[in-house]
């Protein structure tokens, strides 16, 4: 099982073996995304989670460093052609659902989802997932799904506020207490979406904990920033703004939050999915 030291005690082995998983654990690594590429392009099966106690080179989305301190989770999936290459970037959704699930069943409540992939609470970030892909020898596809989760401790000096389980809680919150929901949570995240088949039942799941729908936010991005109210999801996941009456198709950027959601969250995502 190369050089990871694997723990039956704390981690919880033999449930993600139940699952039909491997896990694998690291007391230090560089980054467990980069340990998972590595496993994919060694030729490994896929449905492995690796995890870490600490990271010495986190990633965020755009190269962005990861502050990776003892304390959080740290743990990055390993699927084999999960779905068509086209619908691979779905599985942040799925991932991300699974999360705020995982969350609730360890005792939070008051956690939302901002998109793209942020987990937040009272309008601080607490989680962050970045997605990654592969294509491999023989036209293979590899897709990598990281999860950062603040458990006890929450980087200082970040661009936007932040904050952890164990504040949000009360209480100290384990990285693999968190695991241990987690990892079942995100199997049957993965059940729900079938490969891209169920992306509007998790899109309206999502969009049932989505932060900010239909309020003010702001975009910013490589084309600059710009505000409006944040409608809906469309149904490959795009952010829908409406600006000046109109409804422009977001694809990538930094979301903002500028007010409370005009309707309660539930009313909004409702009136979002039958668009």
């Amino acid at each position: 099982m190369s050089d990871a030291e694997t723990r039956v005690g704390a981690w919880p082995v033999e449930q993600t073996l139940a699952l039909g998983w491997r896990l694998e654990h690291f007391p230090t690594i560089g980054s467990t995304n980069d340990e998972a590429r590595k496993r994919a392009l060694q030729g490994d099966r896929g449905r492995l989670w690796i995890v870490a106690d600490e990271q010495k080179a986190g990633r965020g989305r755009l190269g962005r460093t990861w502050v990776s301190p003892p304390g959080n989770l740290y743990a990055s999936a390993l699927l084999l052609d999960p779905a068509p290459v086209a619908r691979g970037f779905e599985i942040g959704f799925v991932a991300a659902l699974a999360l705020h699930r995982a969350v609730s069943d360890v005792g939070g409540s008051g956690f939302f989802l901002k998109w793209p992939n942020d987990l937040i609470w009272r309008g601080a970030k607490v989680a962050g997932l970045l997605a990654e892909g592969v294509t491999l020898a023989g036209g293979a596809f590899a897709c990598i799904i990281g999860v950062g989760v603040n458990c006890a401790v929450a980087p200082q000096g970040a661009p936007y506020p932040t904050t952890s389980l164990s504040a949000a809680f009360g209480r100290a919150v384990a990285p693999a207490e968190l695991f241990g929901a987690l990892a079942p949570r995100f199997a049957e995240a993965l059940a729900i979406w079938r490969g891209g088949e169920g992306f509007a039942e998790i899109r309206a799941a999502w969009l049932q904990v989505a932060a900010g729908l239909g309020a003010p936010i702001r975009i910013s991005g490589a084309d600059g920033g710009r505000e409006g109210v944040f409608e809906a999801l469309d149904a490959r996941g795009r952010l829908l703004l409406r600006r000046a009456g109109r409804l422009e198709i977001v694809e990538a950027g930094d979301v903002r939050l500028l007010g409370e959601p005009a309707p309660a969250a539930g009313e909004a995502a409702g009136k979002a999915s039958r668009r």
